[in-house]
């Protein structure tokens, strides 16, 4: 018989929202999704950020310490009826050492403000929005590749994710599926939604970084249509992940008249400022 803990509830806060857990999957030993309940009032357009985070040790006094907040993209779609994230494992860390115990039905702190500018408003209007990510910067983009608007926007919509070993293609089969059982964007996802996962450590059907996959053609290979490399004219580009993949992709895409968009100045390319420093 296993011993089932009773959940965890956390002080109240002022500046967050305590919210419950709705489930947590762990993909191994280094990556793990979960869910919370969406507070009523809690609006977020797709690729947008929040804090979450959990109380700080308690001091000699007894009381809670201050909350450790840590900002996380929200993976689910903006319509959805709860908040997804996709979190590494970090066996020490001051917050993900403990994040990656909880269970159904504990409670973790809320921001009540997102934020960010891995969203369309800060890209000009193209033709293919391609989303490149390393590691757990999938998460914005599975938000966005679910969100109806997009393939509005864009003809074609590309999301590539590379990571070193290939259990750690967290939601491969989702996205290697088109989004097939997504009720809004299924239809649509299964014409114009592609899906590339590239990894670096182990065998796979496609190996090397995203800037090996630039160089060689793959990112633009069959069944994607269009130009053979990336065009200012055509193509939007955004970036979340490892700090090296997007300063050194930031500095060809700017070669090649790319241009850094913002909120109130839309461009060809973003990144996420939060994360990169």
């Amino acid at each position: 018989m296993t011993d089932v803990r009773a959940p965890i509830s956390i002080p109240e806060s002022k500046a967050f929202a305590s919210v419950k857990v709705n489930w947590v999957r762990h993909w191994n030993e280094h990556l793990f999704s979960f869910a919370v309940e969406r507070p009523s009032s809690f609006r977020f357009r797709s690729g947008e950020f929040v804090m979450i985070g959990l109380p700080g040790e308690e001091g000699a006094d007894g009381a809670a310490g201050k909350p450790i907040m840590r900002a996380y993209s929200v993976a689910s779609q903006h319509y959805a009826e709860e908040l997804e994230f996709l979190s590494i494992k970090v066996e020490n860390g001051p917050l993900t050492g403990r994040l990656q115990q909880i269970v159904p039905g504990d409670e973790i702190y809320l921001g009540r403000k997102p934020t960010g500018t891995l969203v369309t408003d800060a890209l000009l209007p193209g033709k293919r929005l391609f989303m490149l990510s390393t590691g757990t910067g999938l998460a914005p983009f599975l938000s966005l590749a679910r969100d109806p608007d997009v393939y509005t926007m864009f003809d074609q919509v590309i999301v590539v994710h590379s990571v070193r070993r290939v259990s750690d293609l967290a939601y491969h089969d989702e996205l290697a599926a088109r989004l097939a059982d997504d009720p809004l964007v299924a239809d649509e996802a299964a014409q114009q939604f592609h899906y590339i996962p590239t990894v670096t450590r182990e065998p796979f059907h496609t190996t090397g970084r995203i800037d090996a996959l630039m160089e060689n053609g793959r990112m633009f290979g069959d069944p994607i249509t269009g130009d053979k490399c990336f065009n200012p004219e055509t193509d939007r580009i955004m970036m979340c992940g490892s700090m090296d993949m997007i300063r050194d992709t930031a500095k060809t895409l700017e070669t090649l008249g790319f241009v850094e968009g913002s909120n109130a100045a839309p461009g060809t390319y973003v990144i996420e400022r939060a994360f990169v420093g």
